[in-house]
Parts: C-alpha cells; sequence; structure tokens
C-alpha cells in the first residue's frame, strides 16, 4: 500500500467523523434559534475552542508559518501578537455583555442583535448588517473551499475543481443537517487536529533541522531575519518601523466584528462559565501561533541543510508532513492526521461562515422584512436552503484555482473588523449610542476598508498600511458624531442598558 493511499485513508476518516457529527445533531435542530445558535447550550470547552478554530482558518497552518519562513520573525510575531492580544480583550470585555445582551433582546444573530439592540422597528440596521456580512463572508467562504481543492491537488494530483466541489459538498452537508451544533462540536474536533498537527511538524523539523539550537544560528545567517524590528527582504534586512508594527497589530481588531466568534459568545449557556472559556480560548491562541511562527522559522533551518524543498513557503507544513509519511505506514497515518489539520482548520472557519451568512438571509432580510408570518417549519427549510445556496455562490467563486486565498482573507477580517466592531463595543458599552451613530458606523466602516485599499493606499508611504486601522477609526468617529447630533436613545433603550451593566455573576 503506498504512502498517498495512507494519507488518504487518514483523511476520509476525518471527513467521515465531521459527517458523523452532522447527522447526530440533525434530530436536534427544531427551530431556527436551535439552527443558526444551538439553543444557547455550549460548553465552556466547546465555546472556547469552536471560536478559535473557526476564527484560525487555514491562516494558522499556512499563512503564518508561510510568513515567518519567507520574512522571518518580525512580521509574523507581530500580527501574532495582535491577533493574540485581540482574542483576549475580545473575550474579557464583549463575551459575558454580549450573552446577557442579546439573550435579552431575544437576538439569535448579529444583524438581528444590532436590530433589537436599538429598536429598529424599520430593520435597516438588520439588513445593512446582513448585506455586510453577504459581501464579505461569500468569498472568505470561497476561500476556504479554494484551500480544500489546492490541498487535494497538491497532494494528489486530484483535478482540482472536482476535489474543491466535494469538500464544499461535505461541509455543506454536517452544517445543512446539524446546524450551529454541528459546526461548534466538529470546530471542536477540529481544534484538536489541528493542535497535534502543529506539534507534530514543530518536532519533527526541529530534529531534521538539526536541532533548535542549529535553526537559531541559521536564522542568525541571515539579514534581519531573526529580529522583531527588521524584516528579512530579497536577501537584505528592511526596518520593521513602529508605524508598521501598530499597523500589524491593529489585525487583532478584526476580532471584535466577527460574527462566526460573536455567535460563539452568545451561545454559551452558562455566562459564569466564561471565564474558564476565555482562558483556554487565550492559552490556545498564544501557543499555537507561536507554534505556527516557529514552524516557519525551523522550515528554513531545513532548506539550508538541504532537508526540505518548497516551491511555496505558505506549504512548509505540507512539505514536512510529506517528509513524515516517508517513514512507514504508520508515519504516513501521522503524515495523514497532519494534513487533515490542514483541512480542519480551512472547513472549521468555512461552516461557521456559511452559518453566519446564510442566517442573514433567511433571518434578517427575508423572514423580517419580506415574509414575517411564515412557520417555523418554513424558516427550517428556507435557513438550510439559503445555506445551499450561498455555498453554490461560494463554489463559483473558487473556480479559480489560482485565487488569492490569503488576501481575500485579509480583506475580508478587515471588513468585518471595520463595519462592526466599533458598532459592537458602542453598543456594548456606550450608553448614548443611537441607531443613526451605529448605522453611521457600519456603513462607514465597511466603506473605508474598500476606499483605502483601493484608493488611498495606492499612494504609498505612510498610507500604505492594513485597511482595518485607518476604518476602524473612522468607524468609530462616524459614531460618536452621529450620535452626539441625533436624539438620545428613548427611556426603555437606557433603562435596558443600564440593566445589562449593572448584572453580575
Amino acid at each position: 500500500m503506498t504512502t498517498n493511499i495512507y494519507i488518504l485513508i487518514s483523511i476520509i476518516a476525518y471527513l467521515l467523523v465531521v459527517l458523523g457529527v452532522g447527522v447526530w445533531f440533525s434530530n436536534k435542530n427544531k427551530t431556527t434559534d436551535d439552527f443558526y445558535l444551538g439553543g444557547r447550550k455550549l460548553g465552556p470547552f466547546v465555546t472556547a475552542m469552536s471560536a478559535e478554530a473557526s476564527d484560525m482558518s487555514s491562516y494558522l497552518l499556512m499563512g503564518v508559518p508561510g510568513v515567518a519562513l519567507l520574512t522571518g520573525l518580525a512580521d509574523a510575531s507581530w500580527t501574532a501578537i495582535g491577533l493574540a492580544i485581540g482574542t483576549y480583550l475580545n473575550w474579557l470585555f464583549v463575551a459575558k455583555k454580549l450573552r446577557r445582551y442579546s439573550s435579552k433582546v431575544g437576538a439569535a444573530t448579529v444583524p438581528a442583535f444590532f436590530s433589537n439592540r436599538f429598536r429598529d422597528s424599520s430593520k435597516l440596521l438588520s439588513i445593512i448588517a446582513a448585506i455586510v456580512i453577504i459581501v464579505f463572508f461569500i468569498p472568505y467562504t470561497a476561500s476556504g473551499f479554494a484551500a480544500c481543492g489546492k490541498l487535494f491537488n497538491t497532494l494528489f494530483g486530484v483535478d482540482y475543481t472536482a476535489a474543491m466541489i466535494v469538500c464544499a459538498a461535505i461541509i455543506i452537508m454536517y452544517t445543512m443537517l446539524g446546524g450551529f451544533l454541528a459546526a461548534s462540536t466538529t470546530d471542536f474536533i477540529q481544534s484538536i487536529v489541528m493542535t497535534i498537527a502543529l506539534v507534530i511538524v514543530l518536532g519533527y523539523g526541529i530534529v531534521h533541522a538539526g536541532g533548535m539550537g542549529q535553526v537559531v544560528e541559521n536564522a542568525k545567517t541571515l539579514p534581519g531575519y531573526f529580529s522583531f524590528t527588521q524584516t528579512y527582504v530579497d536577501g537584505g534586512a528592511k526596518p520593521y518601523t513602529l508605524f508598521t508594527i501598530c499597523s500589524t497589530l491593529a489585525w487583532g481588531l478584526g476580532y471584535f466584528g466577527m460574527p462566526h466568534i460573536l455567535l460563539r459568545f452568545m451561545a454559551i449557556e452558562d455566562t459564569k462559565k466564561l471565564t474558564l472559556s476565555r482562558r483556554v480560548a487565550s492559552v490556545w491562541v498564544v501557543i499555537s501561533l507561536g507554534v505556527a511562527v516557529l514552524i516557519g522559522i525551523v522550515g528554513m533551518g531545513m532548506i539550508m541543510n538541504g532537508a526540505l524543498t518548497l516551491e511555496d513557503p505558505e506549504r512548509v507544513l505540507i512539505g514536512i508532513a510529506q517528509l513524515i509519511s516517508q517513514h512507514g505506514a504508520l508515519a504516513a497515518i501521522i503524515a495523514g492526521v497532519i494534513l487533515a489539520g490542514i483541512l480542519a482548520a480551512t472547513m472549521s472557519t468555512a461552516d461557521s461562515q456559511l452559518l453566519a451568512a446564510s442566517s442573514s438571509v433567511s433571518q434578517n432580510i427575508l423572514k423580517e422584512k419580506l415574509l414575517p408570518d411564515i412557520e417555523e417549519k418554513t424558516t427550517m427549510l428556507i435557513a438550510r436552503f439559503t445555506l445551499v445556496a450561498i455555498a453554490i455562490v461560494a463554489v463559483f467563486l473558487a473556480r479559480n484555482p489560482d485565487s488569492s486565498i490569503f488576501k481575500i482573507v485579509s480583506f475580508a477580517w478587515a471588513g468585518f473588523g471595520a463595519a462592526f466592531g466599533p458598532v459592537m463595543i458602542f453598543s456594548l458599552f456606550w450608553r448614548r449610542t443611537t441607531k443613526w451613530g451605529a448605522l453611521a458606523g457600519m456603513v462607514v466602516g465597511g466603506a473605508m476598508v474598500f476606499i483605502w485599499k483601493y484608493v488611498i493606499a495606492s499612494l504609498g508611504g505612510v498610507f500604505a498600511i492594513y485597511e482595518l486601522l485607518p476604518a476602524f477609526i473612522c468607524a468609530c468617529i462616524a459614531i460618536v458624531i452621529v450620535s452626539l447630533l441625533t436624539p438620545a436613545p428613548s427611556e426603555e433603550i437606557l433603562k435596558e442598558f443600564d440593566e445589562i451593566k449593572a448584572m453580575k455573576d
């Protein structure tokens, strides 16, 4: 039996497990609240790990190691630090208050929370938020499908389109059957698989790079490679300025606006368990990101001593896994688990994105605005149909095998962070925020991501920064100015805000 067959068996076994989870939870979805929020019954560990697995995607196993291998410590490390800080602050300040507030106003989706929080009878906030989710999540989901197709195409030489469609079909099936509970449970499983993959690859890589001491010595011979204030570019060192560091750290701001992460906060069963969830999530993120950066550095050490050959730095984990597979049947199975980790990272994000996008269409546009009187059973059918329809659009967008996965991820991350992040923070913490202020922040934040990315950043110099930072700042300013210029919230809204603020465990 060839090595590739052992690898394929491991991956197929993993795919069967996630399908089984979808079937198991299929009968537990009686209402759309169950389908989209799991009836608010998530435990602390599933909440923590599913949130982080759905967040990291293949960026953790391919993007971070690839950046570290190519340019050294600075870029990858400052990005990782920003993400770790953002993770902790989001859990610390947003999670508990959002769980209480969303339950109080009866919201099962992020757009519904904004709408109910401000008593927006026109549902304008909900519809605009739903449109933002559709605009940024469909291509984001497509990038996940594309990553799956590229993985199988690289490993087995199978047709990219066929592999991409099969992977998309599996994700659609278990998500459509099991809804939020299935997605969250599989994300929990996937976080375990991702962790195993990172640890095994790092250990094997260090040994075959000649030990950690040799890895460090090799890195120090490359100008700017082993530095936090310089980066390795075109064979030389380039300064990594304070301004660039701040721009890179801004990745952490994105967490405050990620719908698939915020939904986990809304779904936990007991707010008292969020402290445990925060600790678990924060520790996992710090360790996994740190290991991912080290894998890139170790990968460069392996290349320098001739143990590894790569055409694409983002394939470093795949390359090391293929080396592991050459040590017999058991090693090939372990390599299959590692490669399933890459698949897991992609699938854990795609399923959550599908749910968030489909809920925006079925709940926040169709049910709330166009078909308000339909029965619950019909709503469930619409929810599942919408999920499939959105996935088909994402498959169509992912048909190009040369599409840039991580550019799409970076842009979508900025879009959500700027459009929803400031609105979420002000909704939870500023009593004077008005409906029109929230709407202004959402529109300005989302629009500024496009304007900065495609107009202002082209000017270069100080303007060539990650679009999330300026867009986030502009959205905050818009919320404050418009809220102060419009009538104060009603007494009902203010009283509800004060009640949430006064809640203690």
